[in-house]
């Protein structure tokens, strides 16, 4: 039995590091290919006109972050306090900048946090803000349908940036040329 163990690690062993130095580098990719496009037009949603218009976000901004306060104040942002523009101007900065830092590898494993909190809270907001629970969109696991909005798709969203969670970026990113020592 010792013999059949002793052949099962010597072919397990270089499966178990091509796939510590391989998993990253597909997540990062598979990251990029199918959810990058989709924070990114959305942050340019939130954008409001002119070059500065990151400091000033649109109506579509509040409405789409903050839909129950916006509703409340007959869409008139001037009603809004600093705190709804602080959060509206945060999510907006964290739609480009921390896909960007996942794509290139750069302080990974915060930014996968980062948009792994940024998923919970735009599936809330969709739940609560938006009345997801009442439309349908939540899903359900166990279940034979893979295409509810928020329990299906977020979580696959959230497996690929737990992967660089616990794994960091790979050897193809600045995070390995800035800290050598990086896994």
């Amino acid at each position: 039995m010792n013999t059949v163990l002793a052949s099962l690690d010597r072919v397990t062993n270089p499966i178990n590091k091509a796939g510590d130095e391989l998993l990253p580098i597909l997540a990062r990719l598979v990251f990029a290919g199918v959810l990058v496009h989709y924070f990114w037009k959305s942050g340019v949603t939130k954008l409001g006109d002119g070059i500065f218009g990151i400091f000033n976000p649109s109506l579509g901004a509040y409405a789409q972050i903050f839909p129950k306060a916006m509703e409340a104040v007959g869409f008139d942002v001037s009603q809004l306090t600093f705190f709804h523009w602080a959060v509206v101007f945060g999510g907006t900065v964290a739609e480009f900048v921390l896909p960007l830092l996942i794509i290139i590898g750069l302080f990974t494993r915060l930014a996968a946090v980062g948009m792994i909190g940024f998923i919970v809270v735009q599936s809330l907001t969709d739940l609560y803000g938006h009345n997801g629970f009442a439309n349908g969109v939540l899903g359900a696991w166990f279940d034979r349908f893979p295409d509810g909005v928020i329990l299906d798709q977020r979580a696959f969203w959230v497996l690929c940036l737990l992967i660089l969670v616990f794994k960091g970026a790979g050897v193809l990113s600045v995070d390995r040329f800035l800290f050598k020592s990086a896994p």
